[in-house]
């Protein structure tokens, strides 16, 4: 069986990717978790993986670390057709929005980090994290203007694109950040996903306090 290794729950929104993808994708895998930034953590992420880093997937002998990676190899592995749009030029669209989701929104990233268990507040954030919201606020907009007919995701059926902007669903709902009506029904709609659920009623279990994550 495969086994996922994941960070903190609360915080670790590379980890929630993979995890979301997978789940929703009824994959089964088996799941470690390993509190990140405590005494002996790093050396045990190196125990399995080669970037000392996590999610780190294990498929027998071959680990894939990295979550676009983790996604793309389950996608091949088990031929999960529908985590793209069937559309290619919707795919091609999806591809570019988890490509500049991987990559980009580094205000965003910085100043305003995953917090599972953060009671909904405003917080204090600069221009560049403005300009990443709006950013977020016109693609899920567009999106759910041009595919809401065709289900609650960003491009209708759920799929990768979603898993990859599940983190920042829960950075907009934890700091109450500006957004349209139509974002605001695409967060509730992921939000309520049983796997979403799941992943935080978890987190709200974990003991870990980690300062540097904490707005």
């Amino acid at each position: 069986m495969l086994k996922l290794l994941i960070g903190n729950r609360n915080y670790s929104s590379w980890s929630l990717r993979p995890w979301l993808f997978l789940k929703l994708s009824n994959v089964s895998f088996e799941l470690k978790r390993i509190p990140l930034y405590t005494e002996g953590s790093k050396a045990e992420i190196l125990k399995y993986s080669p970037s000392g880093k996590v999610p780190l997937l294990i498929d027998g002998d071959t680990p894939v670390w990295d979550s676009l990676a983790i996604c793309e190899y389950a996608i091949e592995r088990f031929d999960l057709t529908a985590a793209w749009p069937a559309d290619v030029k919707a795919r091609a669209e999806a591809r570019s929005l988890v490509a500049e989701m991987h990559s980009g929104f580094s205000g965003l990233r910085s100043q305003l980090s995953m917090n599972c268990r953060r009671i909904p507040a405003a917080a204090p954030y600069d221009d560049s994290a403005a300009a990443d919201i709006r950013r977020i606020d016109a693609i899920w907009t567009s999106c759910r203007e041009r595919f809401s007919t065709q289900g609650p995701g960003l491009f209708g059926a759920w799929s990768l694109a979603d898993a990859f902007y599940a983190p920042v669903v829960l950075r907009f709902d934890r700091y109450c950040l500006p957004c349209s009506a139509a974002s605001r029904a695409y967060m509730d709609a992921l939000l309520a996903l049983p796997a979403m659920q799941e992943w935080i009623a978890a987190a709200r279990e974990e003991t870990e306090v980690l300062a540097q994550f904490e707005v």
